[in-house]
């Protein structure tokens, strides 16, 4: 679902509904008061929109260095632009993530041509990006990198299990690339991992890793992240259960579904990463360079 002004308001009176409950002290401390919550931004100008993806992007990857989510000159996150949007924003290659800025950032058209910086982008980024956005135009964002628990995870014969409330978010909203090519580097095989993601949030990249979108650097970031610890969590559940001699316990499937409906909508992407923003953009104050 978009987020629109309407819809981001609705999503995040439903968010708060339970901490602003009537209760005891609870009511004694709301009433009278006017509550607030971030809410995602509105532009007077395209030139805004831009400084604002663009410093959005280069926290995703101080995000991901900190995650431990940067592997050599492996790994890409894009935004469109918001003026050109048949093109997009994304990291130089063989730049680490800790010390991406926004001007350190190149944008490359949908044909896969460099049309704005003066760095050289990595081919499998191209490769991949230009035909997720040309894919899913709904998509503004998208993420890949070569985190430790999703490249074990994408090599077993697995997708994401309801096994916690947080791998609800991607429950029946994950599709599967099962074929692996080598490094990603030509059009074609862009274009079969598009067609793998379909109109999920994620793909599992078998052999490779995990590749998430949203319609913000927010949430495609945040889905990349908690998609991450969720191979881990699963990959642990196995393991544990394994030396239990017992299965672990999935969530019943009408509760998963309605988890999904609860931490896996676009907002509740938005929203998840409002607090890393904060700290980052606080700490790193050079990313707005």
């Amino acid at each position: 679902m978009s987020i629109t002004e309407d819809t981001a308001t609705q999503h995040a009176n439903e968010l708060v509904t339970g901490a602003v409950a009537p209760e005891g002290l609870a009511a004694e401390m709301t009433v009278g008061q006017s509550l607030s919550m971030p809410l995602p931004q509105t532009f007077d100008s395209v030139e805004e929109e831009r400084a604002h993806r663009k410093a959005k992007l280069a926290a995703a990857f101080r995000m991901f260095s900190k995650a431990g989510l940067d592997e050599g000159v492996a790994g890409h996150i894009t935004v469109r632009d918001p003026e050109f949007p048949d093109s997009y924003w994304v990291n130089p290659f063989g730049m680490h993530f800790s010390m991406i800025k926004s001007s350190d950032l190149v944008r490359v058209s949908h044909e896969g041509e460099v049309v704005e910086g003066t760095r050289a982008v990595n081919g499998a980024a191209v490769a991949i990006h230009c035909a997720v956005h040309a894919a899913r135009p709904d998509v503004l964002a998208a993420a890949h990198a070569h985190g430790p628990y999703g490249k074990t995870f994408s090599s077993l014969d697995m997708t994401v299990e309801p096994l916690t409330q947080d791998a609800c978010a991607f429950y029946e909203d994950i599709g599967t690339y099962a074929d692996y090519r080598g490094v990603v580097l030509d059009k074609e095989e862009g274009e079969r991992i598009g067609r793998a993601l379909g109109p999920h949030k994620a793909v599992i990249l078998r052999n490779h890793g995990m590749l998430t979108v949203g319609e913000t650097v927010d949430s495609a970031a945040w889905w990349f992240l908690t998609l991450e610890r969720t191979a881990q969590a699963q990959l642990m559940a196995y393991s544990a259960a394994a030396g239990l001699g017992k299965a672990p316990i999935q969530i019943d499937p009408v509760e998963a579904k309605g988890t999904y409906g609860q931490v896996g909508f676009e907002f509740a992407g938005w929203f998840q990463f409002q607090p890393i923003w904060e700290r980052i953009s606080r700490d790193n104050p050079d990313i707005f360079d």
